[in-house]
């Protein structure tokens, strides 16, 4: 079996697990400087597909791949996948769930303290030989600790419950809204309170998404949530960036109706210089943190990633059906 992987050669060589070796299968790898289409075309006895978790899949591309079988996404995110047109060809479509789980839920907490104790500003300063002066401007500021803000995580799938394992420890409450309310036993074993998502954003002083994209929630944080919340909050997003309108979250921090934001990801991606929540004016540049989708780049992440990928692909040419399908075959 044929499979186009789009993706670094030398991460899938460094994460492949051992019983790769003994599988019927030719990786083929395509450049990412080749445009998608030309290497399906290249190769129309492909008959999976291993692709990064933003690269786009569309019909088309389906169509000049006639015994394509699987498209597994690296990750855990699908959405750049046209999942109708898969599921009309009988073509599976999997992800990695909860392989980043643990990875992500750190990277949570992490944006969540840099953000209220000053990670970045504070590095700054010392950089620039203005210790004391921050110093004594924090010591005046009333400046939170996480154990005493309030938490909200709006989804309640994997990453969001691994965060909320990590944030237990602190001590912070603990709030979730989710499509689906879980019952009481997952609640109280989370240590968690749900509420729904209007009165959760009023609540919080840390909003932190962790929710798929789809119709219903793309740009789901605009200018009617954000009038909802505290002036104070800040939002935290490891998940996608197409959850946030833009310029509605840019004008609530300009406008200071946004305490800030520590975000992983952005929409579009490959985030630009220019973008509206990055090119932000000098007097709210300081209330902005940024990663580069990092949360889930561990090796971890990627060990248990790519053995599902790989488990998945065995699984198809063993007949049966593979893991994680999440266009509805």
């Amino acid at each position: 079996m044929k499979v186009l992987i789009f993706g670094s050669q030398a991460r899938y060589q460094a994460y492949q697990p051992d019983f790769v070796a003994q599988l019927p299968v030719e990786p083929v790898f395509c450049p990412i400087d080749q445009p998608l289409h030309e290497a399906a075309a290249r190769h129309p006895d492909a008959q999976a597909l291993f692709v990064d978790a933003i690269t786009p899949v569309d019909r088309a591309m389906m169509e000049l791949l006639p015994q394509l079988k699987l498209i597994h996404s690296e990750g855990v995110a699908f959405n750049r996948i046209d999942l109708e047109a898969a599921r009309e060809r009988g073509i599976f479509v999997c992800n990695n769930k909860g392989c980043n789980a643990a990875s992500v839920a750190e990277h949570t907490v992490m944006l969540m303290l840099m953000a209220l104790r000053h990670g970045i500003t504070g590095h700054n300063a010392v950089k620039a030989g203005q210790q004391i002066t921050m110093k004594e401007d924090v010591m005046a500021s009333d400046s939170p600790e996480l154990g005493l803000c309030t938490v909200g995580l709006v989804g309640f799938g994997d990453i969001a419950q691994a965060t909320a394992r990590r944030l237990q420890p602190f001590g912070c409450p603990i709030y979730y809204y989710a499509p689906h309310r879980r019952s009481e036993e997952v609640e109280q074993d989370f240590g968690v309170t749900y509420l729904p998502l209007e009165e959760l954003a009023a609540r919080c002083d840390i909003l932190s998404l962790h929710c798929a994209v789809t119709d219903e929630t793309r740009e789901m944080v605009n200018a009617d949530l954000l009038s909802k919340m505290k002036p104070t909050a800040i939002l935290v997003n490891t998940a996608r960036g197409d959850l946030l309108d833009n310029q509605a979250v840019r004008q609530a921090l300009m406008e200071g109706r946004l305490g800030g934001i520590a975000v992983d990801t952005l929409a579009p991606e490959p985030t630009p210089a220019d973008h509206p929540l990055v090119d932000l004016p000098p007097e709210v540049q300081d209330r902005a943190i940024y990663s580069p989708h990092l949360g889930g780049i561990t090796g971890g992440s990627f060990r248990r990633a790519h053995a599902n990928m790989w488990n998945s692909l065995r699984l198809v040419l063993e007949g049966k059906r593979p893991n994680f399908i999440v266009n509805g075959l």
